[in-house]
């Protein structure tokens, strides 16, 4: 059709780029939509009712030995909430840095906090909230060279400390499993038992990676995140309903214990 008129073939080239370029746009949003609807889809699976009922979320109340105040999440059984989850919308979220975040349309408005975990919506741990604002929350994840935090092999139940060397996003590092372990690629990372943030038992991710340190008796773990960070659309923000009684509870302990070590 071009081919007899220069100047009508190259006007005619440009026209077919504009209409190309109409309709790979008009693709690529096509694309994030579908995207979308399959996070939404995911997040529908495990929404708050769900997430709520899970046993973890309960500890069992001996209503014969304490007194259980009329405003205790108590159910009919006996159990008292421990863990409530809240769903929530990434706005925005860095990867890139070394010191990444990211921005959930929740706040204090919505009973989001300060120190609340925060979870992908196929259950991955993501971080947690390190600034709440009235109706938006800053989110400090796990590709963080300043987030260290407690997990365990879920095969042996031994723990170690989880970081970031601030350089590939898909893969973090485990210190402080013995070498007596087991330990073999595939193998599950979980939350632990001593963090007053994060419920313990959920998923952190698998050991893509097992290297010996010559200098230790430990372990140097590469963990693939369940969380994939380059595609947060939406996660679930758990908060601790203790975490205030427990936080006071091991200050006063921490007092107490100085105070008697001063006296002597």
């Amino acid at each position: 059709m071009f081919i007899y008129n220069r100047v009508h073939r190259v006007k005619g080239l440009e026209a077919a780029g504009v209409i190309t370029r109409y309709f790979n746009s008009k693709y690529n949003s096509l694309e994030d939509f579908f995207r979308m609807q399959a996070e939404n889809k995911r997040v529908h699976q495990m929404n708050d009712s769900l997430m709520n009922l899970m046993k973890a979320n309960f500890v069992q109340i001996d209503t014969n030995a304490i007194l259980v105040h009329d405003t205790a999440a108590v159910d009919t059984t006996g159990k008292a909430r421990r863990y409530l989850w809240r769903s929530a919308q990434v706005l925005y979220a860095t990867v890139n840095g070394d010191k990444n975040y990211l921005q959930i349309n929740r706040g204090t408005a919505s009973g989001v906090g300060n120190d609340m975990g925060v979870f992908s919506s196929n259950g991955g741990l993501v971080g947690k909230v390190v600034n709440a604002g009235r109706e938006f929350s800053e989110v400090m994840t796990l590709l963080h060279v300043m987030n260290k935090l407690s997990v365990q092999l879920k095969k042996t139940g031994n723990s170690g400390i989880i970081s970031w060397d601030g350089k590939m996003p898909t893969e973090l590092t485990l210190n402080g499993i013995p070498k007596t372990d087991s330990v073999r690629v595939g193998d599950t990372i979980l939350t632990g038992n001593y963090s007053l943030s994060y419920p313990p038992g959920k998923m952190v991710g698998r050991v893509s990676r097992v290297l010996k340190d010559e200098a230790t008796n430990f372990f140097i773990l590469k963990i693939k995140p369940a969380a994939n960070f380059g595609s947060l659309q939406q996660v679930f923000v758990v908060e601790n309903l203790n975490y205030a009684a427990l936080q006071q509870l091991g200050e006063e302990t921490a007092r107490k214990v100085e105070a008697k070590s001063g006296n002597k």
